[in-house]
């Protein structure tokens, strides 16, 4: 009796986080203008009205690049960083752990605060520059957990037996760690990727004027009306916050298992 209500109860948790996100997908080709119940036909047409808004389209430019951008300094500074703790010896390597981890344990509303009005007592202005290093500082810690996680199962001896035969120390990294660094690697860049591209909370208070995520212009179009192009819309971020970390997944699994071989 206990397992049948665990199994129930386990059930509804999952209807209960999925079923709307489903809805989402399902009103999204509803032909119905009002892009609500009942649906009356099966449509692309808010795809294609997507595809037409000029708004939108630059909204998905400037998430894809601050994602790739964000997942290209956060993985180097993050491997960087778990080398230096993991392979060294490096004075107070314990509070710059806890320092480089610490951006997870705040809320992010409050990080994004306090950033705001460091910037402002500073009296730097708001830009693109600014909201990258806003999304590197959040997203940081989950590369550098991801890493050294990765880092600490590699037997150190197999570093040290290239080097007894000649090979220099960057020569080891790109030759024998990075190789077998590669799948914490990309993973911990494809977290960096779809954070950032999810990002509302601080984008919301680090962006300049003018710009725009795919986040930022979803809410902004709520404030009007729920519309079925919001709909479609929000089936396309399920997409690549879904699909992304799955095809990454299955990437890294597959470079594993030719390692291992």
């Amino acid at each position: 009796m206990g397992w049948h209500l665990i199994r129930f109860s386990t059930i509804l948790v999952y209807l209960f986080m999925f079923l709307p996100v489903a809805v989402v997908v399902l009103l999204s080709f509803n032909a119905n203008q009002f892009g609500s119940f009942p649906i009356t036909g099966f449509s692309f047409r808010w795809f294609i009205e997507l595809a037409e808004n000029e708004a939108i389209i630059r909204a998905f430019k400037t998430s894809l690049l601050l994602g790739f951008l964000t997942a290209i300094i956060s993985t180097t500074l993050g491997v960087l960083a778990s080398l230096a703790l993991v392979r060294y010896k490096v004075p107070g390597s314990n509070f710059i752990s806890t320092l480089l981890i610490a951006p997870i344990l705040v809320p992010e509303v409050v990080l994004a605060v306090a950033l705001l009005l460091f910037l402002n007592f500073l009296s730097v202005h708001k830009s693109f520059f600014m909201l990258l290093m806003g999304h590197v500082i959040f997203t940081l810690p989950f590369v550098v957990l991801v890493v050294q996680a990765r880092l600490m199962g590699i037997r150190r001896d197999v570093e040290e037996a290239a080097m007894s035969l000649g090979a220099t120390p960057i020569q080891t990294f790109f030759q024998i760690t990075l190789p077998l660094l590669a799948p914490a690697v990309f993973a911990g860049m494809l977290f960096a990727f779809t954070i950032s591209f999810d990002d509302i909370t601080g984008t919301l208070f680090w962006k300049p004027g003018g710009v725009e995520t795919v986040p930022t212009q979803i809410f902004a179009m709520l404030r009007n009306s729920i519309s079925p192009e919001i709909n479609a819309l929000g089936s396309v971020m399920i997409f690549f916050t879904v699909g992304v970390p799955l095809l990454g997944a299955a990437i890294a699994r597959r470079i594993a298992n030719k390692q291992s071989q």
